[in-house]
């Protein structure tokens, strides 16, 4: 499995690619920054971004992105910005037909680390380890996306299991469904052939034959 992790941001977008499966030593691929200038105007800024995303795409092809999920915070220009990117690298992966995984940074941080609180420098020395690079990737969005890359192939197959087990249920669901909306259209039909309506078969009018007139003296 191939995953391009994406840490999103308008300033820097966090970019990297890793490789292999849950339980198994990972390689990394690449790891970067789509940069953009502060002083640009938004829609060029979103525009870099989205060229940065599919020269990414273009050179690794992944087969899954996952991104950081967007979550509420007390500035709310960043947290719109970080929306924003985040938005274009799914419509990056969207386009190609790409699966989209969202992962939040509590789940990314307890996947890497074991510790949902853990700061930017435990994740990176974290996926230094995982990863056996010679030192953590700078700067720390780098890192956060190498992160989330690992994260998504080791909770992918719980995940995949997860999908399973609820498409099943919905199905078995439906099919019951349709099973009792059968029946119910079928018990009109039953009652009225067993009403009144339906002419009952009648015994055989056997009429007692006349009797013989009598003789008269």
């Amino acid at each position: 499995m191939r995953v391009l992790g994406v840490d999103p941001g308008l300033t820097r977008c966090g970019v990297g690619v890793v490789e292999g499966v849950a339980g198994r030593p990972l390689t990394m691929r690449g790891v970067g920054v789509v940069r953009t200038p502060a002083d640009a105007e938004l829609g060029q800024r979103l525009v870099a971004i989205e060229q940065g995303i599919e020269q990414w795409l273009d050179e690794h092809r992944p087969e899954f992105v996952a991104v950081e999920r967007v979550f509420s915070q007390h500035n709310v220009r960043t947290v719109m910005g970080t929306a924003q990117a985040s938005a274009v690298a799914m419509l990056c992966a969207a386009r190609r037909g790409i699966p989209v995984a969202l992962h939040t940074p509590s789940e990314v941080k307890a996947a890497v680390t074991g510790n949902g609180r853990a700061d930017k420098a435990q994740v990176g020395a974290m996926v230094t380890r995982l990863l056996r690079l010679d030192a953590p990737p700078k700067p720390a969005d780098a890192a956060d996306a190498l992160a989330l890359a690992i994260c998504h192939i080791w909770r992918a197959p719980a995940q995949n299991r997860l999908q399973q087990a609820v498409a099943q249920n919905r199905l078995q669901q439906a099919a019951a469904l349709h099973a009792s909306k059968l029946a119910s259209q079928q018990a009109p039909g039953r009652a009225a052939a067993d009403g009144p309506n339906q002419t009952p078969n009648q015994a055989p009018n056997h009429a007692p034959p006349h009797a013989p007139k009598g003789r008269t003296a």
